[in-house]
């Protein structure tokens, strides 16, 4: 598979955050039953990089919520008070 093919497939798929556990499941499942060292690495390399996508997606998520906290300012009542 070339570099353009799968870019597209990253921007294709779009995990739910249930489809993640269920595959993180999937993951720690195989490490704990493969007797093949090599393999177990390997399942343990994709579950630490889907762990630090997800957490790399809830740290913009609060960050925008941070940034859209809810207060707004209306100045064009201010000339009221005068």
């Amino acid at each position: 598979m070339n570099m353009m093919d799968q870019e597209e497939v990253r921007e294709a798929v779009n995990f739910t955050s249930h489809d993640v556990i269920i595959i993180e499941r999937a993951l720690r499942t195989a490490m704990k039953h493969d007797r093949e060292e090599h393999r177990s690495r390997d399942y343990q390399e994709v579950l630490f990089k889907m762990q630090e996508s997800a957490n790399q997606a809830l740290m913009v998520s609060a960050q925008i919520t941070s940034e859209h906290d809810g207060l707004r300012y209306d100045y064009d009542d201010s000339s009221d008070l005068m």
